[in-house]
């Protein structure tokens, strides 16, 4: 979505690098452009007046006058501006000290409110809640029936008593103020700590849909009143999101389409203009596709400074545990990498979701972005139906496998015998650096990796330091030993215990962090 914003912000920040001194020129320059940028990017106007007065106050000051690198410190007031008119700081649903926990949902029809509501529903589930979803909107043809469908996908109740309109010309039947205030009668007798109310929408703002939403708050008092808000709605969102403000006196926002081409501006305008954080952003059409809004965080992905934290957490909570720690025991015993390790892996990262997304969290992404567009997310099931195709001794030595078996192989996987030739190429190369780093290889140059001296050179490397020939006096050899094991002895205690490459001992064990399968040998793990 920030695609367009975050290449004219960079290409801006690349003007400014080998600059000793900012002057005055440059700081007008680099705001004109940034200005440029913004309003390009459908952001509303006094928000980017506000965030270009700001950042040129700063920029001019002397934390930047003073700086060691003024571009950089260029780029850090930029993320710090765009943190702010994100919202600041990440905010959590406030949930209720007793009884269920109501949460209301607003919004313009088509925003993607009743999806919304099934993702939602199912984050929460995977957070310890017992959530249920309550069909209000009876005005919109078979959204009651949508809101089912979407419960059942992610696992949770819905409290529908009535079918709603199934057409455009049939009136509704049933009070969607007296549904809401049923449902959460129901959540109370039923047990459920999390109410999700689901509104009807308009195609515009208009006084009957918001006396309606004004109706429902008030019969059930809502913790939380969310505004849904279609990221690719651009310049009307600022007055869409002042109307409903203005009527329902929303908490927070949630952007839904995140994933879209357009130009994002929304996102940008809304929170800074009404005041309100943004919670949660949807970035896709799967019910997996929903995460917290952390502003930090989409500032640092809006200026190709890629967003790790979220590629970890995203890691951890998909990563086999019992897996990496098979894995990391193969490290240890120094046993092959063989093609079914292969295929794990493969399973392992298919279960973090799409490839595109998370290299696109990766620092300086922006600039791989057309090779990431035509990659192929299919080449995983490619991959992994080669793989199947070959017989269990072929997978543990692939080396047998000559040009007949290459041959089976492609046709029962469908694809070509350059592509398996190419896959095995692949694969050796992999198993050589695995090989590598099992027999303590590590990389050149780190102090303390496996198989390297105190000065980094390599065991049996031609940079290794000769040993001294030892003396072949008896008393005097001994002599020597003694005082070659003091060195050691001293040169051991001379290592901190936290040091982050130089420990060699000590009660730290990588395997405790939750890492990639066979980090922690990488990183000089026993």
């Amino acid at each position: 979505m920030f695609n367009s914003l975050s290449d004219r912000l960079t290409a801006t920040f690349k003007n400014l690098r080998g600059k000793g001194r900012l002057t005055e020129a440059d700081v007008d320059a680099t705001v004109r452009e940034i200005r440029r940028a913004l309003l390009d990017a459908d952001v509303a106007v006094p928000v980017v007046r506000e965030f270009t007065g700001q950042v040129r106050e700063r920029a001019l000051g002397a934390e930047v006058s003073g700086a060691l690198n003024p571009s950089q410190q260029i780029v850090k007031i930029v993320n710090e501006e765009l943190v702010e008119i994100l919202g600041g700081e990440t905010r959590r649903i406030r949930m209720a000290k007793t009884g269920p926990t109501v949460i209301m949902l607003a919004g313009l029809q088509g925003a993607g409110k009743t999806t919304l509501a099934g993702k939602l529903a199912k984050w929460l589930k995977a957070q310890g809640h017992s959530p249920i979803l309550v069909a209000c909107d009876l005005q919109r043809p078979n959204a009651v029936t949508q809101l089912q469908v979407v419960g059942q996908r992610a696992g949770v109740p819905v409290f529908a008593p009535h079918p709603g309109a199934t057409s455009e010309l049939e009136h509704p039947a049933g009070d969607p103020v007296a549904v809401a205030r049923a449902g959460v009668e129901e959540a109370r007798q039923k047990l459920h700590d999390v109410v999700i109310v689901d509104t009807a929408g308009r195609l515009g703002v208009d006084a009957d849909m918001m006396e309606q939403a004004r109706q429902i708050r008030r019969a059930i008092v809502p913790n939380e009143v969310l505004f849904v808000i279609d990221s690719m709605i651009g310049q009307d969102a600022v007055n869409t999101a002042m109307a409903f403000d203005e009527g329902v006196n929303f908490t927070g926002i949630v952007l839904s389409k995140l994933d879209g081409d357009a130009r994002g501006g929304a996102a940008l305008s809304v929170s800074s203009v009404t005041g309100k954080p943004v919670m949660f952003a949807s970035t896709g059409e799967s019910l997996d596709d929903f995460e917290l809004f952390h502003p930090d965080r989409m500032a640092s992905r809006i200026l190709d400074m890629g967003d790790v934290l979220s590629l970890i957490e995203q890691a951890e909570k998909s990563w086999d545990k019992e897996e990496a720690a098979r894995m990391a025991k193969k490290f240890a015993d120094q046993e092959d990498f063989t093609l079914d390790d292969f295929l794990a892996q493969m399973q392992q990262i298919r279960k973090m979701g799409s490839m595109k997304k998370m290299l696109m969290m990766m620092p300086g992404a922006q600039n791989i972005r057309q090779q990431l567009e035509q990659f192929d997310e299919r080449e995983i099931d490619r991959v992994e139906a080669i793989v199947r195709s070959m017989t269990p001794h072929e997978r543990v030595a692939p080396k047998i496998i000559n040009g007949s078996r290459r041959a089976r192989i492609a046709r029962g996987s469908g694809v070509h015998v350059s592509e398996v030739n190419g896959l095995l190429e692949r694969f050796a190369q992999a198993q050589k650096m695995m090989k590598k780093m099992a027999q303590g290889g590590g990389m050149p140059g780190m102090p303390g990796m496996p198989g390297m001296g105190a000065g980094g050179a390599r065991k049996g490397g031609k940079n290794a330091p000769k040993k001294k020939a030892r003396s072949g006096n008896p008393a005097k050899a001994a002599q020597e030993l003694r005082e070659a094991e003091a060195r050691r002895a001293a040169g051991a205690k001379a290592v901190p215990t936290g040091a982050a490459f130089g420990q060699q001992s000590g009660d730290f064990d990588p395997s405790q962090l939750n890492l990639p399968k066979g980090f922690d040998k990488f990183m000089g793990g026993k």
